[in-house]
């Protein structure tokens, strides 16, 4: 695994620019058919190099589960923030990635000058990033900040996935699979149909099969 190049590039140019306190964004669990979607925000001390630290897909989940303690360990502050599948339901997938992301922002103890978010979307229908902010494509591995705050809110949606939900509902085995749309999830929804952790705006070719 290669390590990101120059991971503080783009803090820097906003520290340059005069912002004192900038968070790195990202979010988790856009694509499976059930759960909740999950975001982070983090605040690193400037400069910071956490050994091995990368795009949360990049890594293993034993790589992601170190991470994590570490993150927490070093960042000035952080914040994680969930929406359930309900509420995906209610509005769209779009608008429930800006609000939990925004959440997320808000739940920082300190208030960012300026919070850089992964990918090129800042709004959806019913939802928007209100925080100063950047969108940067493939920021995961052009932003420490926002690489940690990958590996946060992964981890975060998988723990819950994996601890709670499969638990509740271990007809699915949610904890292989994740909530994504493999060849086993699909087979137990055959079996047996929707639980309500499910998002059925996810499931309409399904539904449609039937």
């Amino acid at each position: 695994m290669t390590q990101m190049q120059h991971p503080w590039a783009e803090e820097d140019r906003l520290f340059a620019a005069g912002n004192k306190t900038v968070c790195g964004v990202d979010e988790a669990g856009a694509g499976p058919l059930m759960g909740p979607v999950y975001a982070a925000a983090v605040i690193l001390p400037p400069h910071t190099c956490i050994e091995g630290l990368n795009d949360s897909k990049k890594l293993t989940e034993k790589q992601r589960e170190a991470l994590y303690d570490r993150i927490i360990a070093v960042a000035e502050a952080w914040s994680v923030a969930r929406i359930e599948a309900a509420e995906i339901d209610a509005t769209d997938i779009l608008s429930a990635r800006m609000k939990a992301m925004q959440l997320a922002i808000d739940g920082l103890p300190v208030r960012p000058d300026h919070a850089l978010i992964d990918g090129n979307r800042d709004k959806g229908k019913t939802a928007a990033i209100t925080t100063p902010h950047t969108c940067l494509v493939g920021g995961d591995g052009r932003s420490e900040s926002i690489a940690a705050a990958s590996v946060l809110a992964k981890v975060s949606r998988d723990r819950y996935v994996s601890e709670v939900l499969d638990k509740r509902y271990p007809q699915y085995r949610f904890a292989k699979h994740k909530g994504y749309g493999t060849k086993l999830h699909y087979a137990m929804l055959d079996q047996f149909g929707p639980c309500p952790e499910h998002r059925m705006t996810f499931l309409r070719k399904w539904e449609a099969k039937r």
